[in-house]
C-alpha cells in the first residue's frame, strides 16, 4: 500500500484497486483508521484526538489532490505524494 504522506508520526496511504467510497488509510502509533476526503472517520480507530484533528486538517487542505489520486487508482496509474502538514 503506497505511502502518500507522513507528518507528526501519522502515515497516510491509499490502496490500489480499493473499494468505494473514495477514502484513505491513516496509521498513528499502531492504530489504523479509514477516512473520507473531508477527514471524516469511516472505519477503525485512532484514539488520539490531536492525531484525528491533524488528519482532518490535512485532508481538507489536500482534498483536490486526494481526488486526483483516487482517479489514478481507478485508472491503474501511479499515486502522487502529497505534502505533509508543517
Amino acid at each position: 500500500m503506497p505511502v502518500i504522506s507522513t507528518f507528526f508520526g501519522i502515515v497516510i496511504r491509499m490502496f490500489f484497486a480499493d473499494h468505494p467510497p473514495p477514502h484513505f488509510h491513516a496509521e498513528y502509533q499502531g492504530e489504523k483508521a479509514t477516512f473520507a476526503f473531508d477527514g471524516e472517520l469511516l472505519a477503525g480507530n485512532i484514539s488520539s484526538k490531536r492525531a484525528r484533528r491533524l488528519i482532518r486538517e490535512w485532508a481538507l487542505l489536500h482534498r483536490f489532490e486526494l481526488v486526483l489520486n483516487w482517479k489514478n487508482i481507478e485508472r491503474g496509474q501511479r499515486l502522487n505524494r502529497i505534502e505533509p502538514l508543517d
